[in-house]
């Protein structure tokens, strides 16, 4: 279970990067570049903390 917690940011960070994907191929929103950021940043934060606080 740790060590899904451990890759949790970098799943969340490869969505993100699902996101920007599908709006270069496919459909360019506004929305998606919204989602893709947020996803992007709560990712690279969630692997920050949660590295920290597993790894004590």
């Amino acid at each position: 279970m740790n060590t899904f917690l451990k890759n949790l940011g970098l799943i969340i960070v490869l969505l993100g990067v699902v996101c920007l994907v599908v709006y270069h191929m496919a459909f360019p929103s506004n929305a998606l570049l919204v989602t893709a950021l947020a996803l992007e940043v709560a990712g690279i934060l969630l692997y920050i903390i949660l590295g920290r606080k597993l790894s004590e």
